[in-house]
């Protein structure tokens, strides 16, 4: 399994990075956690077109959405399934539609929505778990199972016990780290590096990567490497993610 840093940024693009999407690559399928504008780098990195894709929407920022508007770039002949909160068809369908972009029936590839917490276990090709976290508006952390390994997406969110269960036991904790040093702001929830290292730490996650950085408070990556330092001194295995990094895991 192959992960890759597409987008790291939270809020807007800079010199440091596109705003957050991962790609996942497995054997048999791709998975990608949020389509910021780094979700536009997708096809530099997909090899085997066939394979089918599965797009986990954590919610509708548009620093979370924005790349949505070039789905028309690519093609996907295995198809592609976006996994949305549930009760939220509606905001995708009008996000995703003129006269803001072109809409999802105009694709050249099928694409199928599917709401979580529903009927993942059924319509998907690995096991999911997806948990409301605390922000400002709904969203998803998710937990996904596959070839042996357990990845845990936590994105905008304050500390939460939610976020911790998703951390449990994962061999890869992927956490949010918009505010800096020990900042934090009850009106717009989100983590810093010792609040993330602290979810990793209680869970029992293996290995720490911190993503979507505060473009603001993170201008360079200077900024993002004393984010890193700060987290290890409560969970050691901790890294800074940036745009382009690749980290292969394996199955214990």
């Amino acid at each position: 399994m192959e992960i890759i840093f597409l987008g790291t940024n939270g809020w807007y693009d800079t010199k440091a990075g596109n705003t957050i999407s991962i790609l996942v690559k497995t054997s048999a399928f791709y998975i990608i956690f949020d389509a910021g504008y780094g979700f536009a780098k997708l096809d530099r990195y997909i090899d085997i077109a066939h394979l089918p894709v599965v797009l986990f929407l954590s919610h509708y920022h548009l620093d979370h959405t924005a790349g949505l508007h070039v789905l028309n770039k690519f093609h996907f002949p295995g198809g592609m399934t976006i996994c949305i909160p549930r009760g939220t068809k509606k905001v995708l369908n009008t996000l995703v539609d003129v006269p803001f972009t072109a809409p999802l029936s105009s694709l050249s590839y099928p694409v199928r929505i599917l709401e979580l917490p529903g009927q993942e276990k059924e319509l998907l090709p690995l096991a999911v778990e997806a948990r409301p976290l605390i922000h400002v508006t709904l969203c998803l952390g998710y937990r996904i199972e596959t070839e042996g390994i357990t990845l845990a997406y936590v994105p905008d969110t304050g500390y939460c016990e939610n976020a911790v269960e998703l951390a449990r036991g994962a061999d890869l904790l992927l956490t949010e780290c918009a505010y800096a040093g020990d900042l934090t702001c009850s009106g717009w929830p989100h983590l810093n590096p010792l609040t993330a290292a602290r979810i990793a730490k209680e869970g029992g996650a293996k290995k720490l990567f911190l993503v979507h950085f505060d473009a603001l408070q993170y201008p360079h990556y200077y900024h993002r490497s004393e984010a890193q330092k700060l987290a290890r001194s409560v969970f050691p295995p901790t890294w800074a993610a940036r745009d382009g990094l690749k980290i292969t895991l394996k199955a214990r």
